[in-house]
């Protein structure tokens, strides 16, 4: 409601003027809460991030729609087999026979069922970098596969993702004049192709697939140890590791880089295919399709970032080391000043 003007203007124009700044402040003293608040939410927003949880791919779950299509599947159980051991193994058990490959294929198994279910071999193919792929053999012979495995392993995985992170596909065979290829999730064989040769070509991109999934399982669980590090630092600016602690995760990062990128094919095509052209094609389309190059880009990343927060950690801890090495030399220079003006004042004494 405005003011009437009357005889005493001045006086007006003054409760006018005071009414405008007590308005004036009342404006900037909620401008100034609304900020707070606003900072307030964005704390709590940045306290409470969370590293976003891969999600798990959808694995190719292959059915076996007819008898002319069968399933193919692969594990990686461990760091590595021992392949001379478990041939003798294999070939003492009994029930399968070693059929080569390759003599360029050195580091893996090529194993044939002794006896047939049906019109179509199982076999068995086992890479020493410690995957092994499936044809066309039942789960209950898979899994008494995996336990007979154990005893030659080196560095065995946790069952729980081994079962995880497995990948199956459906094959069939082609009379066709077409070349094998895969279609989707299914591989078709070409009759009249090198059947042996292009079945290890789609075991190994298999086997590495599965091989890095565990490695991303891996990366996985380590990050959410170190969520809760980000969310203190963030929130109270304190290190809760100690100097030992962010050694040790640190080594843990750069083991699981050199493994991928130093240790596997993982960023590049293997040896075995600079001869075979017409394989290597299939193994690069298997890869494509398994998404090998694109998994393996974004670990890097993730490790790349864990990687960055540890060595922030390390240095922050070296500059409070310094920092109280300063503190304990001030301290005896204070000490030993101390001492000599005792001695000057007994010797003025």
């Amino acid at each position: 409601m405005p003011l009437s003007q009357g005889p005493n203007v001045l006086l007006t124009q003054g409760v006018t003027s005071n009414v405008t700044l007590l308005s004036g402040t009342s404006q900037a003293t909620r401008n100034i809460t609304q900020g707070r608040n606003d900072f307030s939410s964005i704390h709590n927003r940045i306290s409470s991030l969370q590293a976003k949880k891969r999600v798990q791919r959808k694995k190719k779950q292959a059915s076996t729609e007819s008898d002319e299509e069968w399933q193919v599947t692969a594990y990686a159980t461990a760091d590595e087999y021992d392949l001379n051991k478990l041939l003798d193994g294999l070939t003492h058990q009994g029930l399968y026979v070693s059929a080569g490959i390759n003599p360029d294929a050195s580091d893996v198994l090529h194993m044939v069922a002794t006896y047939r279910v049906e019109t179509e071999n199982r076999e068995i193919y086992f890479f020493r970098e410690g995957s092994v792929v499936f044809w066309n053999v039942p789960e209950i012979e898979r899994d008494n596969v995996l336990r007979f495995l154990k005893k030659y392993e080196t560095g065995r995985y946790d069952e729980e993702a081994v079962e995880e992170e497995c990948e199956s596909l459906t094959y069939a065979y082609s009379d066709l004049p077409t070349k094998t290829r895969l279609v989707k999730d299914k591989i078709i064989l070409n009759t009249e192709g090198q059947t042996d040769l292009e079945k290890y070509t789609f075991s190994n991109a298999m086997a590495m697939s599965v091989k890095l999934g565990i490695w991303e399982s891996s990366l996985d669980k380590y990050i959410e140890k170190i969520e809760y590090v980000s969310e203190e630092l963030s929130k109270t600016g304190r290190v809760v590791l100690t100097q030992d602690q962010v050694l040790q995760k640190m080594g843990q990062l750069f083991a699981l880089r050199h493994l991928i990128n130093l240790s596997s094919d993982l960023l590049d095509t293997p040896d075995f295919y600079w001869d075979h052209a017409e394989l290597e094609q299939l193994y690069q389309k298997t890869a494509n399709h398994l998404n090998i190059s694109k998994r393996t880009s974004v670990m890097n990343v993730k490790l790349s970032h864990c990687i960055e927060l540890m060595e922030l950690l390390t240095s922050h801890l070296n500059e409070k080391h310094s920092a109280r090495l300063e503190w304990i030399i001030i301290i005896l220079i204070m000490v030993e000043v101390g001492f000599e003006l005792l001695h000057y004042i007994e010797r003025l004494l």
